[in-house]
């Protein structure tokens, strides 16, 4: 989850990605305004995506794919 001290994030980030959430929730709805991919609502997110895993995030189709091989 994420919370208004999140914002800054926001703003750099490539894409979020939320273990819980919904489409009315504080990430879904900063991401949509800052035009950032979101996808709520993984569950286990952070137990399956390692810190700096490349990602494909559609945030319209709400999924999350982990790009293989592509690790700096």
């Amino acid at each position: 989850m994420t919370d208004p001290s999140w914002v800054p994030l926001f703003l750099v980030a490539g894409g979020v990605v939320c273990d819980i959430g919904a489409p009315s929730s504080h990430a879904a709805i900063v991401s949509r305004e800052l035009g950032v991919p979101c996808v709520v609502s993984v569950p286990r997110a952070r137990d399956r995506i390692a810190d700096g895993t490349p990602l494909e995030i559609d945030g319209l189709a709400g999924t999350v794919r982990i790009l293989a091989g592509t690790a700096g």
